[in-house]
């Protein structure tokens, strides 16, 4: 992601790193970097702890930024994930982002705010320059949340959202908060499977994910859309499956629609780090 957040940029969002060995993903972090991607994005769910697989990451390359998406809160104190963050922001100043999310029941927004506040009032020895602080932003769908984003934060990271919610969250934020958006897209050449892959990944977040329901029926989906694995729909709403030119034209309607950063997510049938796929998708996006 650019220094100053003015302008629009497409990286790479991956779950795919947890489970594989570390020089293979210092390997794939590498080609990311050569390919000219503009920042690698990683979840953390069951595998390595977000910071400091951000250290190795931002250790293999020379000049990728790298963004938690997200480091989930629920894992570690707020006075360690500010040390952590600022620990990553000055010995790698402008590459780090921290996105920083997650649930807990009933806590909502009220949870987070806290969980910023705890943040800030962090007694710790760093430097006083500003710039050891790494840009945050939080995991944010909903208008509560988009709102504290921009109060409190310097943005949001969505996840699993059509170009009409970029749209949304853009003018919930205002026009100066920064915006990062995940898309999902499938790059195989066999249209069945391309749409396959597509709808096992709708399918498995509207199983399991309440807040995705929430946003989707927000949104104007309906309980039918959720149903039986996803309509057709809703699975061409939220990933691009169709061929190079869709894909293309999906990330151009994320930054059309408000986004300042696209984070794509190359998906694939199987566990593979999908590097093929960047190398595919350099050439539609960059």
């Amino acid at each position: 992601m650019d220094g100053n957040g003015d302008a629009m940029t497409v990286g790479i969002w991956t779950f795919a790193f947890d489970g594989k060995e570390i020089g293979e993903v210092r390997a794939a972090a590498r080609e990311a970097e050569a390919l000219g991607f503009a920042a690698l994005w990683f979840g953390e769910y069951r595998g390595r702890e977000a910071f400091t697989q951000a250290a190795v990451l931002l250790e293999a390359t020379a000049s990728l930024p790298v963004a938690t998406g997200i480091a989930r809160f629920s894992e570690r104190s707020p006075a360690a994930a500010e040390a952590a963050g600022r620990t990553l922001a000055e010995a790698y100043p402008g590459r780090f982002t921290l996105g920083l999310g997650g649930h807990r029941p009933g806590g909502g927004g009220s949870a987070m705010r806290e969980y910023l506040d705890a943040m800030d009032a962090a007694d710790l020895d760093f430097p006083a320059d500003p710039g050891s602080r790494p840009r945050r932003l939080l995991a944010a769908l909903g208008p509560k949340m988009l709102k504290l984003a921009a109060t409190r934060t310097d943005g949001a990271h969505t996840y699993f959202v059509p170009p009409e919610h970029t749209a949304f969250a853009r003018e919930t934020m205002g026009p100066d908060a920064y915006l990062a958006v995940e898309q999902a897209v499938v790059l195989d050449a066999d249209p069945l499977r391309a749409r396959q892959i597509a709808r096992e990944h709708v399918g498995g977040y509207v199983r399991l994910a309440p807040h995705q329901r929430a946003n989707l029926l927000r949104l104007g989906y309906t309980e039918a859309d959720l149903a039986d694995g996803a309509s057709d729909r809703l699975v061409d709403a939220i990933v691009a499956y169709r061929g190079e030119q869709e894909v293309a034209d999906r990330v151009r309607a994320h930054l059309d629609a408000g986004a300042n950063h696209v984070c794509v997510q190359v998906l694939v049938d199987g566990p593979e780090i999908p590097v093929d796929g960047w190398r595919r998708l350099a050439p539609l996006v960059l």
